[in-house]
């Protein structure tokens, strides 16, 4: 296996790894509107993502970075294409970030719940967002013989892409739900499993409409594996849920997410960028990567960076894993 090939698997992983972490963390901010039922409600659900927030986000920024040094060609035809979605993306999770720290900087009930509301909008936008970036690549979009991209935003809005979006919608919201469940005690707990149960079937519904159009349409019999393993998680983790074991439920949500995203990297290689215009002008990872010795360097680093990043993020949530609920919140507290 060549070094752009190892790239590709380690960046897939990256992706993978920041959808399942930050899945259920917008999962969560979606749920302070659908679940919560008042502010001390609304408290515990931002306590539970409260102290991993910030670190589910350091995924992003590896893969992106990640992207950027070995696959140059496609960082600048991604980030310049998809750049209005990208830009929305990226101010809803600097909001995001900003209202988790300042909303208990004030007592007032309007500046409180103007960030929840904040809270929610930039949860919720960027779920649906990135469905539909990921449904892009995979289709392919409009790239010329120069590697640019040539199309419209509105070409990104197609019914592939927006049921995309739905997917990671409904299914991030499900991780949430079943996170809130496992993480949650009393009245919250029970109410966060009925809600699972409902927007997961709406999610197993959607999500096995969108992955058989994948494979329908790009996949092979890698991709034919990864979709029956996410499908089958996806019917377990009900089930779990049902049965009250939130963590069974938690776990078999997560390998759904990845192994429906390893789907649309497998579907997606040898190349990295399809062109719907003529597939002599797509990126792959041979025309897009970096030369060896700048990947072998990234290689080395990474091989070094890793196990600590892993090591450090493992113990945070080791320690932050205990339930709570309302009667853990103070009524002077702010947090």
């Amino acid at each position: 296996m060549e070094l752009h090939d190892v790239w590709f698997v380690l960046i897939a992983v990256l992706w993978i790894g920041y959808f399942f972490l930050e899945g259920f963390d917008f999962g969560v901010g979606i749920l302070t509107k659908l679940l919560a039922r008042d502010r001390p409600e609304r408290r515990v659900l931002i306590n539970t993502i409260g102290p991993v927030w910030d670190g589910n986000e350091v995924w992003l920024l590896t893969a992106g970075g990640a992207t950027f040094a070995a696959f140059p060609e496609w960082y600048a035809t991604l980030f310049s294409g998809f750049y209005l979605p990208l830009l929305v993306i990226l101010l809803c999770l600097i909001v995001r970030g900003v209202a988790f720290e300042y909303r208990a900087k004030r007592p007032e009930e309007h500046w409180q719940r103007n960030w929840e509301t904040a809270i929610f909008w930039t949860s919720l936008i960027p779920a649906f967002l990135w469905g539909v970036a990921f449904a892009n690549i995979v289709r392919g979009v409009k790239i010329d013989q120069h590697f640019e991209y040539v199309g419209t935003v509105g070409d990104l809005l197609n019914p592939y892409a927006l049921l995309g979006g739905l997917v990671t919608l409904t299914l991030f919201t499900f991780h949430g739900a079943v996170f809130t469940a496992l993480k949650t005690v009393g009245d919250i707990r029970a109410r966060a499993r009925k809600l699972a149960l409902r927007v997961g079937l709406v999610t197993a519904v959607v999500a096995l409409v969108f992955l058989l159009w994948t494979q329908i349409d790009h996949g092979d019999g890698k991709s034919l594996v990864a979709m029956v393993v996410a499908v089958a998680a996806l019917v377990a983790a009900l089930a779990a849920n049902q049965t009250g074991r939130e963590g069974w439920s938690f776990a078999l949500s997560g390998v759904t997410i990845v192994a429906a995203v390893a789907m649309l990297f497998l579907s997606l290689f040898p190349d990295v960028m399809p062109s719907s215009l003529n597939a002599d002008w797509s990126l792959t990872v041979t025309n897009a990567s970096s030369s060896p010795y700048t990947l072998k360097i990234m290689t080395w680093c990474a091989v070094i960076a890793t196990p600590i990043v892993l090591l450090y993020q493992s113990w945070t949530y080791w320690v932050f894993s205990k339930r709570i609920g309302t009667q853990h919140i103070a009524p002077e507290a702010g947090h």
